[in-house]
């Protein structure tokens, strides 16, 4: 019998190619994001490819609401979610006096009230049946603080707190959380956050989404609790914990900075 994999943020970036690994790896769909256009494009895609049966669901993850509205949906279908992908999330670059509230009000939401409350919704079930695996994407941002993008690296750090702590709860319930944490990925998201003139990405040659995607389904098959993409990155975050917190914090700052 098939496994089912819900992923939010499927239309696109790691959460696109996340959706093709789980299809080509014999797994059946429920994918999340605003562009019922999209989504349903991918469906078709993987249909043909894999024989893949996909559930879409077009939906606005700003507002937490809608995990209740995912999770009823996925009753009524009699979908069992046997993995939980957590990837949907968006960042907002430039100084928090400056910043509009409104789009730092749907970055928390997005990226730690809907993912919390889809995973309180899904991980009754799988303890019930004593199994399931869920992957929160979060990022090396998870590290330390974030001049410029003070609000994105405080959520990422709170997903990475909620995953680590979340997987000793459920580490004798056959359950595994992983947090995948990569740097700076071609995804889309500097556009979406507005930072291509940032030194951290502008003129590098980043990592592509399929690239971390592969890594990120590698670790979350594994079990594996905190999963750095890249060597370089892993060193980074590290290093971090050895660090004076004021000289991490003028750090970040100048790498991100406008080049």
């Amino acid at each position: 019998m098939k496994k089912t994999a819900l992923i939010t943020g499927a239309s696109g970036g790691i959460g696109y190619e996340l959706a093709r690994l789980f299809a080509k790896n014999g797994n059946n769909l429920v994918l999340v994001a605003r562009s019922a256009d999209k989504l349903n494009d991918l469906a078709l895609e993987l249909r043909k490819l894999y024989g893949t049966e996909t559930f879409v669901m077009a939906k606005d993850l700003s507002h937490y609401q809608v995990a209740q509205e995912i999770f009823d949906l996925c009753t009524l279908q009699k979908i069992q979610v046997d993995y939980l992908v957590n990837n949907a999330g968006f960042g907002d670059f430039g100084f928090f006096h400056e910043s509009q509230w409104t789009r730092q009000e749907q970055m928390i939401n997005l990226n730690i009230t809907t993912l919390t409350y889809l995973t309180r919704l899904f991980v009754e079930g799988m303890v019930k049946r004593g199994s399931g695996r869920i992957m929160n994407v979060a990022s090396t941002a998870a590290f330390q603080p974030g001049p410029t993008m003070s609000v994105y690296y405080a959520t990422k750090a709170y997903v990475l707190s909620f995953s680590e702590a979340l997987s000793n709860e459920l580490s004798d319930k056959g359950i595994t959380v992983t947090a995948l944490c990569p740097g700076a990925t071609e995804s889309g998201f500097q556009d979406k956050a507005a930072m291509q003139e940032s030194k951290l990405v502008k003129g590098k040659k980043l990592p592509t989404s399929a690239e971390v995607a592969a890594y990120g389904y590698k670790a979350m098959m594994h079990g594996k609790v905190v999963a750095i993409h890249g060597f370089r990155n892993a060193v980074m975050a590290t290093s971090v914990r050895f660090t004076p917190r004021a000289l991490v914090r003028k750090i970040v700052r100048t790498l991100q900075d406008k080049a």
